[in-house]
This record gives C-alpha cells, sequence and structure tokens, in this order.
C-alpha cells in the first residue's frame, strides 16, 4: 500500500499560526503524520471505489471484505475524522470560517480521493482487475492494518491530546 500523504492536510497545517518555532515544528510533524494515516484510509477508499467501477462483477465480494474491514477499522478511522476536524477548527478563528473550512477541506479530501481513483481507473484493465481481485484478500492481511503500517505516525499523532 502507497505511504504518501494527502496534501490537503499539509496545506491546513500551514494555516495554523504557531509562534515557537518548536510548536510549529511539533504541529508539522502532527499534520504530516495525521495526513499519511488519513491518506492510506482514502486510498483504500478509492480503490474500493475504482474496483466498483472497473469490476462491477467483484463489488459484492469487495463490499463484504470492506465491510469487515472498516469494522475492524472504526474507532481509528473515528479518531482520525475527529482529529481532522480538531485542525479545522484550531485553524479557524471563529464560527464562520470553521464551517467554511470544514466544507473546503473536505472537499479537497474527496477531490484527492477521486483523483486517485482516477488514477487507478487508467491502470491497464488487467493490472487494474488482478488489483481488484486480490483486494479482499489484501484487505485481510498486513498491508491494510493501518495501526501497523502506520505505527510511527500514529505514534506521533497520538502525542496530541484529542
Amino acid at each position: 500500500m502507497m505511504r504518501s500523504t494527502f496534501l490537503t492536510l499539509a496545506a491546513l497545517a500551514a494555516a495554523f499560526v504557531c509562534s515557537a518555532a518548536a510548536a510549529a515544528e511539533a504541529t508539522a510533524n502532527y499534520a504530516a503524520a495525521l495526513a499519511t494515516v488519513y491518506g492510506g484510509h482514502q486510498r483504500l477508499l478509492a480503490m474500493k471505489e475504482a474496483c466498483d467501477v472497473a469490476v462491477p462483477a467483484s463489488r459484492p465480494t469487495i463490499e463484504k471484505a470492506f465491510s469487515i474491514w472498516q469494522s475492524q477499522h472504526r474507532v481509528l478511522i473515528q479518531e482520525l475524522q475527529n482529529r481532522v476536524t480538531a485542525m479545522i477548527r484550531l485553524a479557524s478563528k471563529d464560527e464562520k470560517e470553521y464551517a467554511r473550512n470544514l466544507g473546503k477541506y473536505e472537499g479537497a479530501i474527496l477531490q484527492e480521493r477521486l483523483e486517485y481513483r482516477e488514477t487507478l481507473l487508467k491502470l491497464g484493465a488487467d493490472e487494474l482487475r488482478e488489483q481488484c481481485r486480490s483486494m479482499p484478500e489484501m484487505l485481510r492481511g498486513p498491508d491494510a492494518d493501518l495501526v501497523k503500517v502506520y505505527a510511527g505516525e500514529l505514534e506521533t499523532v497520538r502525542k496530541r491530546k484529542q
């Protein structure tokens, strides 16, 4: 599974105003780690969506495996979403700006996921079909265990209380 970060959350980190250099660095490290883990979740969503489009016959099998995977990662996914929302709130000066920023950043995250899905759909038909065929097994394996794959990033993220 790719370990790149979504740029949107990194851009959100830049919206924070920190007076001390150490605080700025800690915020940047937190945001980068959060973006990496949240990006892993978003890439799995994009992969599922690409498979739904490219190989509709695999949809029931992938949906079942993905539902099980989501159940296993429910607490982590909720934690990540809460942390992203908290970052947006902290980067906003008031409720009006928060509402505007929430829509802006959530829209940007969705757009990046859709772009990744489109990248997957542009793969050769055989390559994507094979990835989709193996997705249920991958979701049960260690490459989809976000806690293990992103252990270092989660350690950084969890140093900051929710």
